[in-house]
């Protein structure tokens, strides 16, 4: 609940969260200080009591991993203390259910096994004829609307909500209305009382999109599960898989191709590569994975027993939080891995995260860049930025880090 402001001029700005800062395309440099000094460090949140922020690679992945001593088993009445609002971080929805990222084993476990044979590479190959399509009918746009143009509107945002479409089932003739519905959910700039109506909007039409599904299942994602596990999976259920695949599939995907795209500018050695070598294709979207981070972390854990971690020592119920910008250039992880570099031929990054909350839907996403990134250096190869470098303006201050418009040229 947004608290009462008398006099909204004279405050002082929230700080952002340490574990949410970013500086350019890297962590933020007091990020990069506490995993070289002590790698752990207690920090407050925003949402009420303290917690742990892990910065290296190696704790970072082993915490992830252990599903015996972090769970993500806390609830709102454990976030009720403090001066912070008294919301909870993780929700995506208004409702756990179906929110792998909130649920823990037993329930993560029974959900994920039905949903993991639809996002096998096998299967999401399927996919790939439409997805080319998409991405070259958003190519002809902006071929059509001419230089210059606003990359992030125009093709990074609009190309996943239409494979998310495609995925979910969403016929047709209501796609235009979603797609402008979901543009406005991942508009930073929208106000808050905005925001949550059109939360409220998108949870009723994928209720509706449920319910018709479980009237006339199709080939889409929905459709499969109700007929393979009808009795096994709730409506609420299938609900928060949907709106999941929304939000975690959409924007983490938007802000790669936007972001993405930005680095290859910057980069135009590495560009070429990418425009002309397809075999560097795969090893550039892991990279920019690594290099980006554009995930600053995630839903935060909570210590089931005493851990050591660092020389620190993790008390049963105290919050764990990680920083994914930091871990991901560890200098434990990769050589020099400050530079962007393509060409890597090891890149164990946490981009996807790791252990059970690994992103189910990395498969579709690694496809949508191979595709994407590619067809747009292809199409225009005199690709270049519209404004001066020092005038792109970042999302900052979000979860998933990205930009708020990459206006180019060609």
């Amino acid at each position: 609940m947004t608290r009462p402001r008398s006099a909204p001029e004279r405050e002082t700005p929230t700080p952002t969260p340490l574990d949410m800062r970013r500086t350019g395309f890297g962590p933020a440099p007091e990020a990069a200080a506490v995993r070289a000094r002590d790698g752990i460090v207690r920090v407050p949140t925003p949402f009420g009591p303290s917690a742990w922020l892990l910065t290296r690679h190696a704790d970072v992945r082993r915490m992830l991993g252990d599903t015996e001593n972090f769970i993500n088993g806390w609830g709102p009445e454990d976030l009720a203390t403090g001066d912070g609002p008294e919301r909870d971080p993780r929700q995506l929805s208004g409702d756990r259910s179906g929110n792998l990222l909130a649920l823990d084993p037993p329930d993560h476990n029974r959900l994920r096994r039905m949903l993991t044979p639809e996002f096998t590479v096998r299967r999401i190959r399927r996919l790939e004829p439409r997805i080319t399509q998409i991405v070259d009918e958003h190519l002809d746009a902006l071929e059509r609307h001419g230089p210059p143009a606003d990359l992030v509107a125009q093709y990074a945002l609009p190309i996943p909500s239409l494979v998310i479409c495609e995925l979910l089932g969403v016929p047709p003739a209501d796609r235009d209305e979603f797609q402008q519905r979901t543009s406005r959910q991942l508009d930073t700039t929208v106000p808050e009382d905005d925001q949550v109506e059109l939360s409220r909007q998108s949870l009723a039409y994928m209720t509706e999109l449920v319910d018709r599904a479980r009237q006339d299942p199709g080939d889409d994602l929905i459709g499969t599960l109700i007929r393979e596990h009808d009795e096994k999976l709730t409506n609420a259920e299938l609900v928060g898989v949907a709106n999941l695949l929304l939000v975690a599939g959409h924007e983490t995907t938007s802000n790669m191709l936007g972001l993405g795209t930005l680095a290859l500018l910057r980069h135009p050695d590495q560009l070429e590569l990418v425009r002309d070598d397809p075999e560097t294709v795969p090893g550039a979207v892991e990279e920019l994975m690594r290099w980006l981070s554009v995930v600053n972390g995630g839903s935060p854990r909570m210590a089931t027993r005493d851990v050591e971690v660092d020389g620190a020592t993790v008390r049963c119920g105290d919050l764990v939080l990680f920083n994914l910008p930091a871990a991901n250039r560890d200098p434990a992880l990769a050589d020099d891995p400050e530079r962007f570099d393509i060409t890597r031929t090891t890149n164990q990054h946490l981009g996807f995260g790791h252990g059970i909350h690994h992103c189910i839907g990395a498969p579709l996403a690694r496809m949508e860049m191979k595709i994407a990134f590619p067809a747009l250096l292809r199409r225009f190869p005199g690709l270049r930025l519209a404004v001066p470098d020092d005038e792109v303006d970042f999302a900052t201050n979000q979860a998933i880090y990205g930009l708020k418009r990459l206006p180019v040229a060609w």
